[in-house]
């Protein structure tokens, strides 16, 4: 297997991003044009993580994305299905209590967390709805969802400039820094396959999430949706 098709079968996903762990970080902040790191910025400012609450951080790879959790002095569980992504991330940070798991299937009891998260994850589960109702039945009433996901640019002409972006010049790149460049085809193709912003909102919705919202981040490159558990 040297690509993951777009039916997202989890087991090519979590073997593709096994192949390309090691160099995952890096390859993200050159490819994204150093906008990486601003999203995740934003993310922690929406997560609003502080002592006592605990934070799901799903999809978290390496962990890099739940440093800024646990430097609030929240309690965060950095979860994944990709061994290898976790086997990274646990020589960088050991202290992190790394957690394997399938987004469909959590490995957790309901009503566990003050707060869900997930960064550029969502998109390659299987089945997007049935991660949402799981994100919904592990947090606690009162409790908030937050995820980070590449959208749709709201500017016509920026969306097809971008889109050119995207198919043509992100695989060579990515062929510059990355041990698996065709992982980044499949992350070209997976972006302009994903739903856009309202309807993302509306799985959500589907879910059982309530008072759910979103915002552009890069010009909708990247949108933030939230939501909360009644």
């Amino acid at each position: 297997m040297t690509r993951a098709s777009l039916d997202k079968q989890p087991h090519e996903v979590a073997s593709m991003f096994d192949d390309v762990a090691a160099n995952y970080d890096l390859t993200n902040d050159v490819i994204s044009l150093g906008q990486a790191r601003l999203w995740r910025k934003e993310v922690a400012k929406a997560v609003a993580a502080r002592p006592g609450h605990k934070v799901l951080d799903l999809a978290a790879g390496t962990a890099t994305s739940s440093l800024p959790f646990a430097a609030t002095g929240a309690y965060v569980v950095p979860c994944d299905f990709s061994l290898g992504m976790l086997r990274e991330g646990k020589k960088k940070h050991p202290w992190l209590p790394l957690t394997a798991g399938d987004a469909t299937k959590l490995p957790f009891k309901d009503d566990v967390f003050d707060t869900v998260t997930i960064s550029f994850g969502l998109r390659n589960v299987q089945d997007t709805e049935t991660a949402l109702r799981e994100l919904y039945r592990v947090t606690k009433p009162g409790g908030k969802v937050v995820i980070c996901e590449f959208s749709q640019p709201t500017w016509a002409p920026f969306r097809t400039v971008y889109m050119e972006y995207l198919m043509r010049a992100l695989p060579p790149v990515a062929r510059g820094v990355s041990s698996n460049p065709d992982a980044y085809v499949y992350l070209a193709e997976s972006i302009r396959e994903w739903p856009d912003q309202p309807a993302l909102a509306g799985l959500l919705q589907k879910a059982g999430w309530s008072k759910v919202a979103w915002r552009d981040l890069s010009g909708g490159i990247v949108a933030l949706h939230r939501g909360t558990k009644a």
